[in-house]
């Protein structure tokens, strides 16, 4: 199920480790645009949680979500999953611009909404999310898949909270993804659809640097995005990248981008380097390029000397048991909801503030 060259696609699968007792907690699925549904999917079943329902008003897709889930049934509509008091939570993977208002009406039906990230393409919908949240008191959890289905990043969140560089005061995050443009579907190229690359993958690096920082809020610096390499899509920005400091003086750089080559052996060369007061951790997560194709390498350097690990298959995926059981005992074990909303509050600040680097270079050239 893992497709290694494909972003789009990439659905990791875990060990089950249940948390509940069969039965004791059901979920549904809907909105099946992105494919990370089925990351998402994964990470409950193997938790203990279990799928009920499938809604998708594209039968090929719920064909194909059948097809991996056969346990799950066909809705006839979202009303289905809406009005089933069984149902505790709704997994989608919605349209970046249709996953904050889905959100909000799922909430309201007395049930907890789990998305795709990026959850919010404007900072209005974060505001009736907001709302909605303290209204409902249902959890707006938000799929980070790059630090909580990355075994290496959890670990990495492990070695700090232990001491092992000391305190945080730098993180560089690289996010490089293949665009793989003839299979991407015709929202991927519209701005107002998907958010700016800024919104959408630069949410993984900014909920990233306040995890690893200790971050509750953040200012960002300065930000900026360009389209260097598909002027037959106008509206897609391949690059992005901003600067950030956070309350606590620890400052974070990401970069993001469309421009993976063809040659690399998996879908992006996402990498962090965290830098602390008594040494540093280096994450390669996908691969290690020119001599492993595999993933969740950890280079550690400290005061005792250099250290690597290869965490694969060791570490899991801890995220999914936690939200099942906040989401049964009303606790933030997994993340706390004013986390999920900061970083993409500050995700959607960063793509609003961006410097459009094209139009720069053309002012400068024409000497404007």
């Amino acid at each position: 199920m893992v497709d290694v060259n494909n972003g789009m696609n990439y659905a990791p699968e875990g060990k089950p480790s249940p948390v509940v007792k069969a039965g004791e907690f059901t979920f549904a699925a809907m909105a099946l645009d992105h494919g990370h549904i089925f990351g998402m999917c994964n990470g409950l079943i193997e938790a203990g949680a279990e799928v009920k329902w499938v809604y998708d008003p594209d039968p090929a897709k719920v064909a194909d979500f059948l097809k991996r889930y056969p346990q799950a049934k066909a809705a006839s509509s979202e009303q289905d999953i809406l009005q089933d008091p069984e149902v505790k939570l709704v997994a989608a993977a919605a349209v970046p611009s249709e996953r904050g208002p889905l959100g909000v009406k799922v909430m309201k039906h007395g049930k907890d909404y789990f998305t795709d990230k990026t959850p919010f393409t404007t900072l209005e919908q974060l505001a009736e999310a907001r709302e909605t949240v303290k209204a409902t008191g249902q959890k707006y959890a938000v799929y980070y898949s790059e630090r909580l289905h990355v075994e290496s990043a959890i670990f990495a969140g492990k070695l700090i909270k232990d001491g092992a560089i000391g305190r945080v005061v730098q993180v560089l995050g690289l996010g490089p993804h293949r665009l793989n443009a003839p299979s991407r579907p015709d929202w991927f190229f519209q701005h107002e659809r998907y958010g700016g690359i800024l919104c959408d993958i630069g949410s993984h690096q900014i909920e990233q640097f306040l995890y690893f920082t200790g971050n509750t809020d953040a200012k960002v610096m300065h930000s900026k995005v360009g389209n260097f390499n598909n002027p037959q899509y106008p509206e897609l920005e391949d690059f992005g990248d901003a600067t950030l400091i956070g309350d606590n003086g620890a400052t974070g750089y990401f970069r993001v981008d469309w421009l993976t080559p063809d040659g690399l052996g998996t879908w992006g060369d996402g990498r962090t380097i965290i830098q602390g007061t008594k040494g540093y951790i280096e994450l390669r997560k996908y691969i290690d390029v020119g001599r492993e194709r595999t993933g969740n390498h950890i280079f550690l350097v400290d005061e005792k000397g250099e250290h690597y690990l290869n965490v694969t298959g060791q570490v899991g995926y801890p995220f999914f048991g936690e939200l099942i059981l906040d989401c049964i005992n009303r606790t933030e074990l997994a993340m706390t909801q004013e986390h999920t909303f900061k970083a993409a509050e500050l995700c959607l600040k960063a793509q609003l503030q961006a410097v459009h680097i094209q139009d720069e270079a053309v002012v400068r050239a024409e000497g404007v």
